[in-house]
């Protein structure tokens, strides 16, 4: 019989919580890693959605790309929507683990993930990892990604195919439709920081999940074309992906992604 620990552990190879970042909190969350498992469910957020869900299949371990615990408890009630949310986890003796940004910066994680659907060539980290773990190589992980695209287009031509490689309608953008694109940088969701990082390796647009309005004006005063596709758009895909790596990896567990799980951002 599979014990949490047994997903874990792997997920641990797949992920190293050791190329997270230093403010993140990664790893098991909550739950007791000893428990027999026979149902995973992976998400991008831990919502009352996303856990009734959980429950109502019988879960036995949430796997959610964004931490559920970030900031300190200091009262655990069902007076407010984060206790009741605790609560309900606690209740169906359901554990948590998340990867965050060791996923985000892992070799095949999040970033490499959407380089690759938009076919880059030469992708490398857009900041490069120091001190990645031995099994790992210092030019395949780290923060973000960019490459080559497999020839130069237009900004407008580009925006067309990053909606139809993430299967989105919309978008936002900085810069002219006419400028000429020829390597990309990508971090996916609000990953502003890596503006700076995007012009040092000559990036002529950097693909976010979001931005701050500052943000927009730092990229254009460093001459850096932003195309944002929305926080969820950038990371669910992935959450989707890894339900079916976990599944392939454990044949005896039913995994999926949350069906319940919704971008709560709506457009007109």
């Amino acid at each position: 019989m599979l014990h949490i620990n047994d997903v874990i552990d792997y997920l641990s190879r797949l992920a190293p919580l050791s190329l997270a970042e230093t403010w993140d909190n990664v790893g098991l969350l909550i739950g007791d890693r000893s428990r027999p498992v026979q149902r995973v469910m992976t998400c991008l957020t831990v919502t009352e959605d996303v856990v009734r869900e959980a429950v109502e299949r019988g879960v036995h371990l949430i796997v959610s790309h964004h931490p559920v615990l970030f900031r300190p408890v200091q009262k655990l009630t069902a007076d407010e929507p984060e206790g009741r949310l605790l609560l309900m986890i606690l209740e169906a003796k359901i554990a948590v683990y998340s990867p965050h940004t060791g996923y985000d910066n892992a070799e095949e994680g999040i970033n490499r993930q959407l380089a690759e659907q938009l076919e880059l060539t030469g992708i490398q980290p857009l900041r490069p990892l120091s001190d990645s773990p031995p099994h790992t190589a210092n030019d395949l992980c780290g923060g973000g990604r960019c490459g080559t695209l497999p020839q130069p287009l237009k900004l407008s031509e580009l925006l067309d195919v990053v909606k139809d490689r993430l299967a989105i309608n919309r978008l936002q953008f900085t810069g002219n439709s006419d400028d000429r694109i020829e390597r990309l940088g990508i971090a996916c969701g609000s990953a502003a920081e890596f503006i700076r990082d995007a012009v040092s390796q000559q990036c002529q647009a950097l693909l976010l999940g979001e931005a701050r309005f500052h943000s927009l004006l730092e990229a254009e005063s460093a001459g850096l074309t932003l195309i944002l596709v929305g926080h969820y758009a950038s990371e669910r895909p992935a959450v989707e992906r890894l339900a079916d790596t976990i599944g392939r990896e454990f044949a005896s567990l039913e995994v999926w992604a949350s069906a319940n799980e919704r971008d709560p951002l709506r457009w007109t």
